[in-house]
């Protein structure tokens, strides 16, 4: 048992450890990333989930200008802003890859820190034989056969390693709503944070609305990308149809080092 116990420890230490090493590095290259000074080079893998032929064929249609509302949301945004950028991004179709592996169901520190290891060495192992030179965000863009009424698994990005999972439905129909889930990940990696209630998924007043001095505040008229909807009542909002009815709002603007000052 004390064999045991003291295993245990040494893994936990050797986990924080590395953890903090790759926190340090991670600080450096964030705040280059958030200098806007140059163009960050994004990187999308796709992945095609199950073994739905339609599926295969729609990821082998994808070229890099199907993701270019991407690049052309964050540089009109920004401009918004005062970014003197014209071109913040540059969205490039890596080539297909596996399925990454997939975040602990019982997400507690220890298994997330190991499970956010992992996928770093799975992701150098999956692209070290990429062409082209390292993006400075990756994200792997899962497409699921469009099966009416299935929910898509949940989506996340992350700023310590800059590589997002994106999970989409493979389908023309949902292109646009596929853009904003897109973009509200690739965000994530910059540092933005969610401006939803996770309870009901609706936008929180006021950092979650795109408009939020509006009068009358309903219904709103875009979505702010981080609150993922547009409220159209209290209770009431609906996914954005394209990035066209998307904001990026004051607070979100903040954390990506738009503004200096949280609105």
């Amino acid at each position: 048992m004390a064999r045991g116990n003291a295993i245990r420890v040494l893994r936990q230490a050797t986990l924080a450890i590395i953890a903090a090493a790759l926190l340090g590095g991670t600080w450096l290259t964030r705040t280059r990333a958030t200098s806007w000074e140059e163009t960050l080079w994004v990187t999308v893998y796709p992945v095609v989930a199950g073994d739905d032929e339609a599926t295969a064929r729609y990821v082998d249609r994808l070229t890099s200008e199907s993701f270019a509302p991407l690049a052309d949301f964050v540089a009109r945004e920004a401009g918004r802003y005062g970014i003197d950028l014209e071109r913040p991004l540059r969205v490039d179709l890596g080539e297909p890859t596996s399925m990454p592996p997939l975040p602990p169901e019982a997400a507690t520190p220890l298994r997330v820190m190991a499970w956010s290891l992992k996928l770093r060495w799975w992701t150098w192992r999956a692209l070290k034989d990429q062409p082209g030179p390292d993006p400075d965000i990756r994200l792997f863009a899962v497409y699921h056969d469009p099966v009416d009424g299935v929910a898509l698994p949940h989506s996340l990005g992350m700023k310590e390693s800059r590589i997002g999972i994106v999970h989409l439905f493979a389908s023309r129909r949902m292109r646009g709503s596929n853009q904003v889930i897109m973009v509200h990940e690739l965000l994530h990696t910059l540092g933005a944070t969610d401006k939803y209630d996770p309870a009901n998924n609706l936008p929180v007043f006021p950092a979650g609305y795109a408009e939020a001095e509006r009068e009358p505040r309903y219904p709103q008229r875009y979505a702010e990308v981080m609150g993922g909807r547009i409220p159209l009542a209290p209770d009431t909002a609906e996914i954005p149809a394209s990035l066209k009815k998307t904001r990026v709002g004051p607070a979100t603007a903040a954390e990506l080092r738009w503004t200096d000052v949280e609105g």
